[in-house]
């Protein structure tokens, strides 16, 4: 037991350097990929095309490799010297433009999803196309998309652990570094232990989502 408390505190920074990486990377993607998705769903083909290209791009290479290129990107094209600081800033640019990738998708096919009857409801009670995306389309793609928006932030938990490439201290970075030092496996067990807890809390957050949302059935 005392063993297992050490193992906590000399990873506590990075279960809460993981933590802020996590929430951020939420804030940032998930509206970002609405702005993609309308971008993807655009009747105007050039932006059809580029916002496909890029969903394309994103979910199509390792998130690693783009981590990468954002860090090191701004001095091979631009000259600009990187400093650590830009670390934490390149990883939560990385993690979100990749996962509003995912979200972009999962946003379009929530929102294909809906009867074309619900649209023309709209048309007859006076509604514009603003009023029946906020009022209609918005909350029934938001009651259909719960499900696989939570396996994202689910893998996003475990995905914070790749942030390692760029040097950044998250908690699997921290625990490693321990265990090579104690040469002991039982610091990985324990930030194992903490990813499953904290993926529990998410799934038991949006599960309670879910049932609230299901007003209906």
């Amino acid at each position: 037991m005392q063993y297992f408390v050490s193992v906590v505190q000399q990873i506590g920074h990075g279960i809460s350097a993981s933590l802020l990486l996590f929430v951020l990377t939420l804030v940032f993607s998930m509206p970002l990929g609405l702005l993609v998705c309308f971008g993807r769903m655009s009747k105007f083909r050039p932006l059809s095309a580029v916002a496909g290209f890029v969903i394309s791009v994103l979910r199509g290479t390792p998130l690693m490799l783009q981590l990468v290129v954002v860090f090191f990107g701004p001095y091979y094209l631009l000259g600009i010297p990187v400093s650590n600081r830009w670390r934490f800033w390149a990883a939560i640019v990385g993690f979100s433009i990749n996962y509003a990738a995912y979200f972009a998708e999962i946003y379009r096919s929530g929102i294909q999803s809906i009867p074309l009857g619900q649209y023309e409801a709209a048309e007859v009670l006076g509604y514009n196309k603003t009023q029946t995306f906020c009022k209609i389309i918005f909350p029934q793609m938001v009651k259909r998309v719960l499900p696989p928006v939570t396996n994202e932030i689910i893998t996003l938990t475990k995905d914070t652990s790749l942030a390692f490439v760029l040097a950044y201290a998250e908690m699997f970075t921290l625990a490693k570094q321990v265990a090579a030092a104690d040469a002991s496996i039982a610091p990985l067990f324990v930030a194992g232990l903490f990813y499953y807890i904290f993926n529990y809390v998410v799934a038991f957050v949006m599960d309670s989502i879910e049932r609230k949302l299901a007003y209906y059935q």
